[in-house]
């Protein structure tokens, strides 16, 4: 893995999300908890939705536009939907500091 430092977990809010340009294109870092994020890709497979402007429950997220809800370990929809979005791996160090692993951004920009 090739670690990237992408920033403090105190620059994504609470139960919110940032978005990261990366050569993948854009990956929304969302924080669930205190000590929680998760990064996977900003747009909804259904329309197009910015999840980055979504609902964040639990470990989920909902899109903003028609509502499909995401599991933000797996990537899968839940319920009737039928689709899924891709996740990232990150890593909090115990500074606040949010490492995302730019080698699988770097993977899926390949594919």
């Amino acid at each position: 893995m090739s670690w990237i430092d992408i920033g403090h977990i105190d620059d994504v809010p609470l139960r919110g999300a940032r978005v990261l340009k990366t050569p993948a294109g854009c990956v929304a870092v969302f924080r669930t908890d205190e000590a929680e994020v998760f990064a996977a890709s900003n747009t909804c497979p259904h329309k197009g939705g910015p999840l980055s402007d979504g609902i964040v429950h639990g470990q989920n997220v909902t899109c903003p536009l028609h509502n499909w809800v995401f599991d933000l370990n797996t990537g899968e929809a839940h319920g009737a939907d039928d689709g899924r979005i891709d996740t990232y791996p990150l890593e909090l160090l115990e500074n606040g500091r949010i490492m995302i692993d730019g080698a699988a951004i770097g993977a899926r920009s390949a594919a």
